[in-house]
């Protein structure tokens, strides 16, 4: 089972490693959700971290809906971090009705695979109107995978929707659970789903800061894989 991490840091990363993670996705501002990490830091962990990194394009906070200009920073962030060493891309654009915006990924994700990396539809795919339409039209884009709490607030919730997105699937895409995943709940989780991955932050806070729990990893590792 792949277990990918969710950090925020550089020191979060490595504590993933230490965990025995088998991949992460690296981000900043966690707590708010996630946005684009600052450069130096992705290639800091792309080019000295010995694992696979996913690299979180989002240029803002809010919903998924962006302008050109936006489009175009989050555009220019993907293929730059491309080629930074990074195993793939997390990303995801909606329009206002709630549509995945297959014209503009489509194009963007067929540059990315040209280039060898993995590209991840992330939890906007929970704020689709149509989760099955949208599951076509991402499959239709070209990612690797989508990122899905199976538009439950977290994965226990949505389990049953879950599994019926692992069925439809049927081995075109992976599936990845995320949201609220635990060592006392990623079995469960797994079991009754049938998800090809999970993603968890396993995060602590430290003095205001979170950061990622090598122990929880560890604990979380096991549990999938016993």
């Amino acid at each position: 089972m792949i277990v990918e991490i969710c950090v925020n840091s550089i020191q979060s990363a490595l504590n993933a490693i230490a965990g025995g993670a088998t991949r992460i996705e690296l981000c900043q501002n966690l707590e708010k959700g996630g946005i684009t990490p600052d450069i130096a830091e992705i290639h800091t962990v792309c080019t000295e971290l010995p694992l696979d990194v996913m690299v979180l394009v989002r240029p803002r906070f809010g919903n998924f809906h962006y302008s050109s200009k936006v489009w175009n920073q989050l555009e220019n962030s993907a293929l730059i971090t491309s080629h930074m060493g990074a195993k793939g891309i997390v990303t995801g654009m909606l329009d206002r009705d709630g549509n995945v915006e297959v014209n503009l990924l489509k194009k963007l994700v067929r540059l990315l695979r040209e280039n060898g990396k993995d590209v991840t539809f992330h939890r906007a795919f929970d704020r689709c109107r149509d989760w099955r339409t949208a599951m076509e039209q991402i499959i239709d884009c070209g990612f690797t995978r989508i990122l899905t709490s199976g538009q439950a607030t977290t994965a226990e919730k949505g389990i049953p929707t879950l599994a019926q997105m692992v069925r439809q699937a049927d081995g075109r895409i992976k599936i990845m659970a995320g949201g609220g995943i635990t060592s006392d709940n990623a079995r469960r989780i797994v079991d009754l789903t049938g998800v090809d991955e999970i993603h968890a932050s396993c995060k602590i806070n430290i003095r205001g800061t979170l950061a990622t729990n090598t122990l929880e990893v560890r604990r979380l590792i096991k549990a999938v894989n016993n």
